[in-house]
């Protein structure tokens, strides 16, 4: 069977999910998600990911203000 399209909130939120897996398995230092549309509705969500899996997530608003990336990072030593 045809899988529906993964909702656009769920595409982003697994982005992010993936980024946090590198920065927690410390694969990477820090991993930057850039030109995510949803960047508000998941600030929540993607910060209590990071919180659970003992990571860093730092919004960075754009300039125009109408996309927000975030950075995971690794926390300080």
């Amino acid at each position: 069977g045809n899988a529906a399209p993964e909702p656009r909130v769920e595409q982003e939120l697994r982005m992010i999910r993936e980024a946090i897996v590198l920065v927690a398995s410390r694969r990477s230092p820090r991993v930057t998600v850039a030109g995510l549309g949803l960047g508000e509705a998941i600030l929540e969500p993607a910060r209590r990911l990071a919180l659970d899996a003992g990571v860093r997530l730092v919004p960075l608003w754009t300039a125009d203000g109408g996309r927000l990336d975030f950075r995971v990072e690794a926390p300080e030593p």
